[in-house]
C-alpha cells in the first residue's frame, strides 16, 4: 500500500463577525510571540516551552507549535504573519447531518471545544474516511485569504492501493507552445495547447510594467498573485485530464526528468525579456507534482525518463533527426509534429544513451542490445560502439 498525504482546505462556513476579529486578533498576538523569540539565541529558545509564555492568552497547544514553527524557520529574521497552527491532539473533526464540523479551544484556561462549520466542497470522501479513523489527521492551521475568508487548512495522510502492473506507458512531453501532449504508444495524441498560457503571461506582463510606471507597487503583486493562481488553475485541469487519460487506455504515465533545465537551457535577452517565452516562468514542475499526486490517488503509475535527445530522435527507430520549430523531420525524409515525436520517444524510454560528440547519424534506441550500464543503456567510454554509417 502507497501512503498519500494531502492538505485539505476547508473555508469556514458562516463564520461571524465576533469570531473572526477574535481569529484576527489571535493571529496578530501569536505572531508577536514568534518575533519574540527570534530576538532570542537558537539555543535558548530552542528550550523553551509555552509555560514560558503563561501570560499569553493562547491555549498551551498552539503555542508550543508555535515555538517548533519558529525553530524550524532557522533563516527569517521577522514574520509579518504567523499562522496559529497545532496538531491532531488539539481539534476534533465531527459531520452533523449534511455539514462537517471542527472543534478547537484557542484561550488558555477554557474547556470544552467549539464547534464551528466547514464547507466540505469537493473533499466529501476524504473526510468521511478521516471521520472513520481509515485515513489519519495531522495538524490545523488557521488562515485568511486575501478576500477576507477565513479558512482551516488539515492535513490528511491515508493509505491508497499500489498502482497497478500496466502494459505500456504514456509519454508526456512538457513545453510553452504546448503545455502537455500526451501520446499513446504508437498511435494518436491529445495536445494541450500553450496560446492561452501565452497570451495571459504577455497581458500580465504590460499591465505590471505600466503599474510600476505608475509607482503602485502593492498592486503588482496583487497582480501577479492573481497571475500565479490562474496558471495554477489551469496545471490543474490538465494534471486531471493526463490522469483520466491514462484510466482510460489503462497505461501508465511518463515524464522527462527536466530536473535543473533552467541552468542548461540558453535563452538570450530578447527571449527572456518576453514573459510569453522566458523559460523561468514555465509552471512545468507544477503540472508534474499535481499529476503525480492525482495519479497515486487513482491508481496510475507515473515515471520519470532521462530527457536528452528525446525531441532529437525518430520514435519509429532512435535515429537522430532534425527538429524545426513543431516539426520533426528524419534521415529518410519523414515528418512529423515535434512534440508527439518527443512524447512517443519518452513513452517507449528503455533505458537508451546517447554519446555526447554526435560526428554521424547515431540510433539510440538499438543502443540498449550492448548490455552496459544502467538499463542497458551504453556507457559514455563506449559511445563510439554506438556509431552507425550514414545512409546514402
Amino acid at each position: 500500500m502507497a501512503r498519500l498525504a494531502l492538505t485539505l482546505k476547508l473555508p469556514f462556513y458562516r463564520l461571524n463577525q465576533v469570531k473572526a476579529l477574535e481569529f484576527e486578533r489571535l493571529t496578530a498576538l501569536n505572531t508577536s510571540v514568534a518575533n519574540e523569540l527570534l530576538l532570542m539565541e537558537k539555543k535558548e529558545r530552542s528550550q523553551l516551552t509555552s509555560a514560558a509564555f503563561h501570560h499569553i492568552e493562547i491555549s498551551s497547544n498552539w503555542i508550543n507549535q508555535t515555538i517548533r514553527n519558529t525553530n524550524a524557520r532557522t533563516k527569517v529574521k521577522y514574520f509579518q504573519r504567523m499562522w496559529l497552527e497545532t496538531n491532531n491532539q488539539s481539534y476534533e473533526l465531527a459531520k452533523h447531518g449534511d455539514f462537517y464540523t471542527v472543534s478547537f479551544n484557542l484561550l488558555r484556561g477554557k474547556k470544552g471545544r467549539i464547534p464551528l462549520s466547514v464547507h466540505a466542497a469537493s473533499h466529501t470522501e476524504i473526510l468521511d474516511k478521516a471521520i472513520e479513523k481509515k485515513a489519519k489527521l495531522g495538524s490545523i492551521k488557521l488562515c485568511k485569504s486575501k478576500k477576507g475568508i477565513w479558512y482551516a487548512l488539515i492535513s490528511v495522510s491515508m493509505e491508497v492501493p499500489d498502482a497497478e502492473e500496466v502494459k505500456g506507458w504514456i509519454g508526456v512531453d512538457r513545453g510553452q507552445n504546448n503545455i502537455a501532449v500526451a501520446a499513446l504508444p504508437k498511435s494518436f495524441g491529445k495536445f494541450w495547447n500553450g496560446r492561452k498560457v501565452k497570451s495571459l503571461r504577455r497581458r500580465f506582463q504590460q499591465t505590471r510594467q505600466a503599474l510600476q510606471q505608475a509607482k503602485k507597487l502593492k498592486k503588482v503583486k496583487q497582480i501577479e498573485s492573481r497571475e500565479r493562481r490562474i496558471i495554477t488553475q489551469i496545471n490543474h485541469e490538465i494534471s486531471k485530464q493526463l490522469v483520466r487519460f491514462a484510466q482510460d487506455f489503462h497505461l501508465g504515465l511518463r515524464f522527462e526528468e527536466l530536473t535543473g533545465c533552467r541552468q542548461t537551457m540558453k535563452q538570450r535577452k530578447k527571449t527572456k525579456s518576453d514573459a510569453a517565452k522566458n523559460r523561468d516562468s514555465w509552471a512545468f514542475y507544477q503540472l508534474e507534482i499535481f499529476t503525480r499526486y492525482k495519479a497515486i490517488r487513482a491508481g496510475v503509475p507515473v515515471q520519470s525518463v532521462p530527457a536528452p535527445y528525446t525531441s532529437k530522435s525518430d520514435h519509429r527507430h532512435g535515429v537522430i533527426g532534425k527538429r524545426e520549430k513543431h516539426q520533426f523531420t528524419g534521415f529518410d525524409g519523414y515528418r512529423c509534429h515535434a512534440d508527439w515525436n518527443a512524447a512517443q520517444n519518452i513513452g517507449q524510454w528503455l533505458g537508451f544513451a546517447c554519446p555526447l560528440e554526435l560526428q554521424k547519424v547515431v540510433s539510440v534506441m538499438d543502443a540498449a542490445v550492448l548490455g552496459d550500464g544502467v538499463d542497458d543503456s551504453p556507457l559514455p567510454s563506449d559511445a563510439s560502439k554506438t556509431v552507425v554509417s550514414t545512409p546514402s
